[in-house]
């Protein structure tokens, strides 16, 4: 059986074919999967696809009637497929439950070191032969406050990496972690975290309740010094409202691996294009504002757990067998 995969990064490409040589054909893709590019998956019973392709109503129904009977998601987040539509039309769907939570983890702490040191602003500059130090004075992370909106596997591991910071830890999240507790994180409500944390990091799922978890009011309850990063999903943050906070100077840095909009952004090469996104176009303008391209969980490790995790999803569909990944069951 020969597979697509769609959205497939240079350097994923060869773990790719790697894992599933010798299991399967897969035939890997740059381009994602949208309405335009959906009927290059007819003939193929299984595609795989990431977490920037949209598997809609509209890419759905184009799979199903060309023959597609499963969706192998290579991500944990799966806010981009129609659960109930691939159960109606009978899809079996399923995602990577579980890979290194450190790569996030690690990348979450790099984006606030680096945006709290203005570690990209001393780099540009010392490649202009500009050796001041006006304006690059950082903060130490010792002594100060964590908080950590999220506390499961990769909250966990942020958490520890806080503590080794020798950091006052607060964490908020719908069950206590008792290895967070060990460490020293006092559980308190959202408020209180946003008000006495000198940093932010979000590592919560996005769902309905978790929309805008960080709007207006909650950015305004933060400290003006604060440093907020988001590692998660881009739409856990008002992104217009956290434009409005910046244009009135608050913040010592905010670092964003995600987006609200970032579909049909992230992953592709827009240097040569006018960036229609305004929002987006003001953002990346602010100096103590760090934005990369979805890139926290790109890790040699991680993809390769991806990778392996993705084909045993296919190995169990082919054999009839449902595993924890499994989102819609095979019908």
């Amino acid at each position: 059986m020969e597979i697509m995969a769609f959205g497939v990064q240079a350097d994923e490409k060869p773990l790719i074919e790697q894992a599933f040589r010798g299991h399967h054909e897969v035939r890997c893709l740059d381009v994602f999967l949208n309405g335009d590019t959906a009927p290059i998956a007819t003939g193929h019973e299984v595609v795989c696809t990431s977490v920037n392709c949209d598997l809609g109503d509209r890419v759905l129904g184009t799979l199903a009637a060309g023959g597609t009977r499963m969706v192998a998601q290579r991500s944990t987040g799966f806010n981009n497929i129609d659960l109930k539509v691939a159960e109606r039309l009978g899809m079996t769907v399923a995602r990577v439950s579980y890979y290194s939570p450190h790569a996030v983890a690690e990348f979450a702490w790099t984006l606030a070191l680096a945006v709290n040191r203005r570690i990209v602003r001393a780099s540009t500059r010392t490649r202009d032969f500009d050796f001041r130090l006006d304006g690059l004075m950082g903060r130490d992370m010792h002594g100060r406050t964590a908080g950590v909106l999220g506390t499961g596997k990769i909250g966990e591991a942020f958490t520890r990496i806080a503590h080794g910071f020798g950091m006052n830890l607060l964490g908020w999240d719908v069950a206590e972690n008792p290895v967070c507790m060990q460490l020293g994180m006092r559980y308190v409500s959202k408020d209180q975290l946003l008000a006495e944390s000198d940093l932010v990091s979000l590592h919560v799922p996005l769902m309905p309740e978790t929309l805008h978890l960080i709007d207006a009011d909650a950015l305004k309850a933060m400290k003006d010094d604060a440093v907020l990063v988001n590692s998660s999903r881009g739409g856990l943050i008002d992104t217009a409202a956290l434009v409005a906070e910046l244009r009135e100077g608050r913040f010592t840095g905010v670092g964003l691996d995600v987006y609200e909009a970032e579909a049909g952004l992230f992953f592709l090469d827009k240097s040569l294009q006018a960036i229609e996104d305004d929002t987006l176009a003001r953002l990346v303008t602010f100096p103590n504002v760090l934005v990369t391209s979805h890139q926290a969980y790109y890790t040699q490790d991680a993809v390769g757990q991806i990778v392996e995790t993705t084909l045993n999803n296919v190995l169990d569909y082919t054999a009839g067998r449902r595993s924890e990944n499994v989102l819609v069951p095979r019908s």
